[in-house]
């Protein structure tokens, strides 16, 4: 089975490396710029400038999004479910206000993501950003997400409803005017992965209030939230924007 595993991800490396190579072999041989983050004295999260703000104040075409996306569903998929195992995130349904923030600090080189740097260069400007965004948002929620073993879920819920419910919501919905994302049918190993590189530092665009939230949590409480969040459904979202 460990086998099979790895050859799988090795042809999902493969696939993506292919579009990649497709779709901008001059930029994704550029290195990806650093910008000043969370380790930085007087960061300031989610600071309104540059290319970010141009892209929201934009209208996002949808029609538009949905052929700059296709140099992106070799990884996230065609129906943005990305992979149950984490490596890819979910990215359907989530807000176009964290999709834009998220790809402009990639961009910027405020999160550090050399996988999906070179896709998120291939949007050529703030237009096709706020495209991609939109059409995105359109997309169900798939089902079938990535979750945890379910062995703790009462401290999880514990845990979620103490500390995250105020921000993320009772049903993992998030926020479109304040930049908190969709948890809800997100995978638990992506997740998982996340809220340890917040709490370590290393997810260098991060909310400094979240860090303070999950720094001084155990592993297994991690888990045992993350695990609970991976099973949070909302089904305003489970069907197709105006359908």
């Amino acid at each position: 089975m460990k086998g099979m595993a790895s050859s799988a991800l090795l042809a999902i490396a493969g696939a993506c490396a292919l579009s990649v190579a497709a779709a901008a072999p001059a930029r994704a041989q550029t290195p990806a710029p650093k910008a000043a983050g969370i380790e930085a004295e007087g960061y300031e999260w989610n600071r309104m400038e540059g290319e970010k703000v141009e892209a929201l104040d934009l209208a996002g075409d949808a029609k538009r999004g949905e052929e700059a996306y296709e140099v992106c569903s070799a990884c996230h998929l065609p129906s943005g479910a990305g992979r149950p195992d984490g490596t890819f995130p979910q990215l359907a349904r989530q807000h176009s206000t964290v999709l834009i923030k998220q790809i402009a600090d990639i961009r910027a080189g405020r999160r550090d993501n050399p996988i999906m740097y070179p896709f998120a260069v291939t949007l050529v400007d703030p237009q096709e950003l706020a495209d991609v965004a939109a059409y995105l948002q359109t997309l169900p929620i798939p089902p079938g997400n990535g979750k945890g073993l379910g062995t703790n879920l009462a401290v999880g819920e514990q845990l979620y409803r103490r500390d995250c419910v105020q921000c993320h919501g009772e049903q993992g919905q998030g926020s479109q005017e304040k930049f908190y994302p969709v948890l809800a049918g997100q995978h638990y190993e992506y997740m998982l992965r996340q809220i340890r590189d917040i709490a370590a530092l290393r997810r260098r665009n991060a909310n400094p209030d979240m860090v303070k939230v999950v720094k001084g949590y155990k592993d297994e409480e991690l888990q045992a939230v993350v695990d609970y969040m991976s099973r949070l459904h909302w089904p305003e979202r489970a069907t197709k924007k105006g359908g």
